[in-house]
């Protein structure tokens, strides 16, 4: 009991300790640092440096010998060239090595484990520092109050929503982010304050605010080279979670369960209205069947791009500024004659013909197409 004069703070739900965000975080950074160690930018440029002769075109050589960012800093952890990567990070080969999303990859190699490994996984500096300054803010706040078991498995889920719907329409590109899982934060903010109506204070308020914030980072979607679907499926996914995961007991079960032995308060309180049990449940059928049939269409090689003559504009919206060239930017048709080698960078439709002195190393071809290419 307080004391005289005292006021104690009444909390009718239980308040956690925030650790698993934390740690989600440090794993996120771990993850990115060893994927920098992996890429080994300068030990990889020297490669294919050693086994490019020069170029039949004459400007060929230089265009695999962009230098690696912060070389003499970092060492091997230097990041790729700004032109390659603007995000400042790895190179796309390395994030498929690490577990990038690719669906050729899942879909014909089965390897599923990708639509898990590529939530932890981030493109650059820049991406990963936008994610986790979101995590921490969203994600402890939800810990706080809901504790780690439910926000973790929310978390996850949401992030296999998101490169669930992410494969299914962005065939020729591959993923990476945590950006779906955060995504999926944001959706199941929404369900609980609608499936918890009744126990909050400014109803409205509260709402317009989050439906606000959510229409303003779904809108930076549609800019180019950002994996909307990701976001769209994590959303979708976090959203019905929420209703699953995040429905609080009825402030009249919980005064009457907390009232002095011998007190009675009246006729005996139910812990949750019926209007969550059946959102609970309409949630839970959605949910299930979605991803059923999304690994199914998965599994099948399904394009949804090819069926949707529209969808993309979900994800990029053409304007004079940007265009939303889906083709891949760093990919390249060669052929190959005796020590000549040709390539036509996809993206651009450049062509140049280099002479390599190891025409079978893919370092050096690699390297020849990002610079291509950029």
């Amino acid at each position: 009991m307080p004391r005289r004069g005292e006021t104690q703070e009444f909390r009718p739900f239980r308040r956690w300790f925030p650790f698993l965000v934390p740690l989600f975080v440090a794993a996120n950074i771990a993850l990115f640092v060893r994927t920098m160690y992996v890429n080994d930018c300068p030990a990889h440029a020297a490669a294919a440096a050693a086994a490019i002769g020069g170029s039949v075109g004459g400007a060929a050589g230089a265009a695999a010998a962009h230098g690696c960012m912060l070389e003499p800093d970092l060492g091997r952890y230097a990041f790729q060239p700004y032109k390659e990567n603007p995000l400042v990070g790895p190179t796309s080969a390395t994030l498929l090595e690490m577990g990038a999303l690719e669906t050729g990859k899942v879909a014909r190699d089965h390897e599923w484990w990708r639509l898990i490994t590529c939530i932890w996984l981030h493109a650059g500096v820049i991406h990963i520092l936008a994610n986790m300054l979101s995590l921490l803010m969203i994600g402890i706040r939800l810990e706080k109050e809901f504790g780690f078991l439910r926000i973790g498995t929310l978390y996850v889920i949401s992030g296999v929503g998101g490169s669930l719907l992410s494969a299914l329409f962005m065939v020729s590109n591959i993923s990476v982010g945590a950006s779906g899982a955060l995504f999926g934060l944001l959706g199941s903010m929404l369900s609980e304050l609608i499936t918890n109506w009744t126990i909050y204070e400014n109803k409205c308020a509260a709402l317009l605010t989050l439906v606000m914030i959510i229409v303003i980072n779904l809108a930076v979607g549609i800019l180019p080279h950002v994996d909307n679907f990701a976001h769209i499926g994590g959303f979708v996914s976090g959203f019905f979670l929420g209703f699953v995961l995040l429905m609080r007991p009825q402030f009249g079960y919980i005064n009457q369960k907390n009232s002095r032995l011998g007190v009675h308060s009246g006729t005996p309180k139910s812990k949750y209205k019926i209007y969550q049990i059946v959102l609970l449940v309409i949630a839970l059928v959605i949910l299930i069947c979605g991803f059923i049939t999304g690994f199914v269409l998965l599994m099948q090689g399904f394009d949804a791009s090819q069926q949707c003559s529209w969808c993309h504009y979900l994800s990029c919206v053409p304007t004079s500024q940007w265009d939303c060239n889906k083709a891949p930017s760093n990919y390249c048709l060669s052929s190959q004659l005796g020590d000549q080698l040709n390539l036509t960078c996809q993206s651009t439709g450049k062509t140049e013909t280099y002479v390599i002195s190891s025409p079978s190393n893919p370092e050096a071809v690699k390297h020849l197409c990002l610079g291509l290419c950029s």
